[in-house]
Formats: C-alpha cells, sequence, structure tokens
C-alpha cells in the first residue's frame, strides 16, 4: 500500500492513499485544522469530494478506523464455540434463485450444507424460520455453515450455481 505525500503551499498537505489499480482516496489537511477528502480514479479524471470534517471529527472519526473503538477479529485466526462453523449473513439480490422460493423448495442445506438460522426482512428479523417460510428479493438470510458451505451458499444465494 502506497501512500503519497504533497505540500499545499497556502493550503496544508495532502495525502493520497492507493486503495485500488484505479482509484485513490485522497485528504487534504488544511492549516485551519479542517480536512477535505476525496475519491480519484486513476485515469486523470477529476477528483469527487465525499466529505469534509473539522480537526476534531477527523481525529474521533480516524480513531474509529483505527480500530479504537471496535476491534474486528481476523475470522481465519480465531476460534468460535462453534467449531468450524460460522454465521454469515447474504443478501438475497436480483439474480438470486432463491427469491420466491420457500425454504422446504429452497433446499438450502440439501445443496450446501449450510442451514437458514434466521431472514432479516427490512427491520424484522425472522428467527428459526419454518420451512413454508418464503425468501423475499432484499432479504438477509443468516446462516451456519463451514467456510466451505457458506461459500457454496454465497454462490447459489448469488445465482451463480
Amino acid at each position: 500500500m502506497t501512500v503519497y505525500e504533497t505540500d499545499v503551499p497556502g493550503v496544508g498537505r495532502k495525502f493520497e492513499l492507493e486503495i485500488g489499480d484505479d482509484q485513490r482516496l485522497v485528504a487534504v489537511l488544511h492549516h485551519d485544522g479542517k480536512r477535505d477528502v476525496y475519491i480519484r480514479p486513476s485515469d486523470d479524471a477529476d477528483s469527487e469530494q465525499l466529505f469534509t470534517l473539522s480537526g476534531d471529527q477527523a481525529r474521533k472519526f480516524g480513531s474509529i478506523l483505527e480500530g479504537a473503538y471496535f476491534q474486528p477479529v481476523e475470522l481465519d485466526e480465531v476460534t468460535v464455540p462453534l467449531g468450524e462453523a460460522i454465521i454469515e449473513w447474504h443478501e438475497v439480490g436480483e439474480g438470486s434463485e432463491l427469491a420466491g422460493d420457500s425454504l422446504e423448495t429452497a433446499s438450502v442445506r440439501e445443496k450446501t450444507g449450510a442451514s437458514i438460522i434466521a431472514i432479516q426482512r427490512g427491520s424484522e428479523t425472522i428467527p428459526n424460520p419454518t420451512p413454508d417460510t418464503r425468501i423475499q428479493l432484499g432479504d438477509t438470510v443468516v446462516t451456519l455453515g463451514t467456510r466451505r458451505e457458506q461459500s457454496e451458499l454465497e454462490a447459489l444465494v448469488a445465482g451463480e450455481e
């Protein structure tokens, strides 16, 4: 990961972080403490301003990004009380063959080995859905399975099977 740093005379300092092959995240730190954040395509197109933060807001947001408020765990390294199983959330989007099917008809467990343990539908949660519960476009299915089973289920939800 490369970070580019440049003086901006009369303004402050500019930092650019490569966030992919085709774009950079740009932060301009003004002498007065203000921070402007932009996204810049690498094809030399104009940058798009995303937001501006005061010095206090920038420090707070920076500490959040740094992990001072929440430290995520690397799932490949974590041991959980479910053995090899993990819980994942998969959104049922356009092209998913599951949309409109009941859990019984979808046969998710038989096809992937993973189990649907809940469905999030907007602000409603359907815990322990019954076999006649229908999966709808836009639902988020909460599933339990191994990484391999979760990967197969993700392909099924995305309509790639």
